[in-house]
Formats: structure tokens, sequence, C-alpha cells
């Protein structure tokens, strides 16, 4: 297998003070033109596959086995789509292929496009917390999301396909393993993250605008599906790992 410093040649570890998450429901046809073939799209049982974006506040973000104060802290914003690859054994995994991502500070989008496939650019993200709201800007970028902490029983968006909360909890993300494919090599990349005490809360979504939707094409057909917030969660990221994908 070739070697290259963007498949997560070493494992990662940070503390994410916050992490919320929007899924959105899209036509399964708008968003299979964005994923390589080796992937498929997830799907609750219907016509629509999911896209999500992640907005996380990371503290002492380093390579494994760092001191926590050689760390940075970012914030991080990620679109991805939530899809499944069945590797040479047979096994199907669930994961996400990340289409774009977006940092607030440049070291983070030279580091992160040296050693992922993450597509980084930097913005002028803002979060500010309160005790009942959430709201995340971006006057570059055009994003603002704006959330209200719910009752356990809130309903779910009213153009949400679930049709509960524990289904909508599937997709809040992140899921086991992102991936990435290289056409020049044929190669999937594999990359496995490890979480403890993730417990997504839901949240009701005051305001939601994602001009990158409209970029993609989507957004005439991207509908709220579920909103969830966590905070104070470790994680990490193994280092990545190749194979090649029989076509």
């Amino acid at each position: 297998m070739s070697f290259s410093l963007k498949n997560h040649p070493f494992g990662v570890e940070a503390f994410f003070d916050l992490s919320l998450v929007l899924t959105y429901a899209v036509q399964k046809s708008l968003l299979r033109s964005l994923v390589p073939a080796c992937f498929e799209l997830e799907t609750s049982g219907g016509n629509d596959a999911f896209l999500a974006i992640a907005v996380v506040k990371t503290k002492s973000l380093r390579p494994k086995g760092f001191p926590e104060f050689l760390g940075n802290n970012f914030i991080l914003v990620g679109y991805r789509v939530f899809v499944t690859y069945t590797n040479a054994s047979g096994k199907r995994l669930r994961g996400l292929y990340i289409l774009k991502s977006e940092t607030d500070k440049k070291r983070m989008q030279l580091l992160g496009n040296i050693f992922t496939h993450y597509k980084y650019s930097t913005t002028d993200i803002q979060i500010d917390q309160h005790a009942r709201f959430t709201e995340v800007s971006s006057l570059q970028s055009g994003l603002h999301i704006k959330v209200e902490e719910s009752p356990a029983e809130s309903v779910l968006p009213k153009s949400s396909p679930f049709g509960s909360w524990k289904e909508a909890r599937r997709f809040a993300g992140p899921l086991p393993f992102t991936f990435n494919y290289d056409k020049e090599t044929q190669q999937v990349l594999t990359v496995e993250g490890v979480r403890s005490n993730w417990i997504p809360k839901p949240v009701s979504v005051i305001a939601h605008e994602l001009p990158y939707l409209r970029d993609l094409g989507v957004d005439s057909s991207a509908m709220l599906a579920s909103a969830f917030k966590l905070q104070n969660i470790p994680y990490s990221w193994k280092k990545g790992t190749t194979a090649l994908w029989n076509v």
C-alpha cells in the first residue's frame, strides 16, 4: 500500500468542549454524485440520505501520546454524508464521508490539509453560549445556527423523516468510522474514532443558514431532520488504514 501523509499517519486525541450536529434529509439522487461509488448512502428506509453539519469546539488537539500543553484549541466545522462501506472481509462499516471542513485558525487549516483529506479552509467562526442558547456564526461563509436547550420530551423538526429521537440519534454522529477514497490509487482510507460518555441531547433549532448547501445544489431538497448537542467529551482518532477497493 502506498504511503501518504494525508492518510492520518498517526493517532490524534482531543477534548470536545462542545459538539453541535444538525442533520438534514436529502434526496438520495442529489447526494449520490457527491460520494465515491465505493460507499453506499445510508438511509432510514426511505428515499432520503443524510447530510450533517458538525460544529466542534476542541481543546488540546494533538498527536496521540503528546502532553496536553502541546495541543491546540480550534473550532472545527465539518460537512459530511452518512455512508456505509463493505470491506474486503465482507464487514459492513457505518461512517462518514467528508465533503468540506472549516476552522477558525490558519494553523489548523495547514496541518489539517497536510495530514487529512478533509479539505480545510479558514473562516471567521464564532460560538456564543448562554444559559439556554448556543449560536454559531461566520460572516465570511454566511453560516448562522442558533439552537435552544430542549426538554427531553421535545418534538422532532416538522420536516424530519424520523419517527422518534431514538431513531434520529443513529444519525447524530460522529459514527465509528470516517472514510476517503483515492481514485488514483483506488484505495479506501478508514479512520476509526474512539469516544466515551457520548450522550447526545436534542436541541430546538431557531435558525439555520447554511450557504454551503446551496453551493452543493441540495438546498431545495435538504430538510432539517434532527439537532443534537454534546459537551465535555474526550475523543480520539486511530491511525488511518488503507486497502484497495475491489471494484
